[in-house]
């Protein structure tokens, strides 16, 4: 079977990526947790195959922190050179499902957040601290 790597070390570094528990993700829990906040990780909120970062099960809150590449980032994404045909719709299909699926979440009721994981940890812990205080406070007020 031939491989969609264009060569053996491509796929030894593709294959070493992280599906969960990447650096930005670990960076922004281990923030999210030291302020008091506790959530679920690498929960599917809707589905079994479609898992989000973090969740906030109760506020229903989700929240997703997309790699550049494998995502589109439209500031660091760079088109592959190597294996374009394989790539390209790849990621174009990533993309597309990350929309629909964001959408799913929204009528379902979530409250759905996005961060790339060029974003500084602090900011997105702030980020998602201030959506848990207004969410919270929703809540409590219904």
């Amino acid at each position: 079977m031939e491989s969609w790597a264009s060569s053996p070390a491509v796929r030894k570094s593709m294959l070493g990526n992280k599906r969960r528990d990447t650096h930005a993700e670990l960076r922004v829990r281990q923030l999210l947790h030291a302020r008091g906040l506790r959530y679920r990780v690498d929960f599917a909120p809707l589905d079994k195959r479609r898992r989000a970062d973090i969740v906030f099960t109760r506020l229903r809150l989700v929240i997703y922190i997309d790699g550049c590449f494998w995502h589109g980032c439209p500031l660091h994404y760079v088109r592959p050179k190597t294996n374009a045909d394989y790539w390209l719709p790849k990621i174009e299909r990533n993309v597309e499902r990350d929309l629909e699926y964001s959408a799913r979440l929204r009528d379902a009721g979530w409250t759905v957040l996005r961060f790339w994981e060029h974003e500084p940890p602090v900011e997105v812990a702030d980020a998602i601290s201030g959506a848990v205080a207004a969410l919270g406070e929703e809540r409590a007020a219904s």
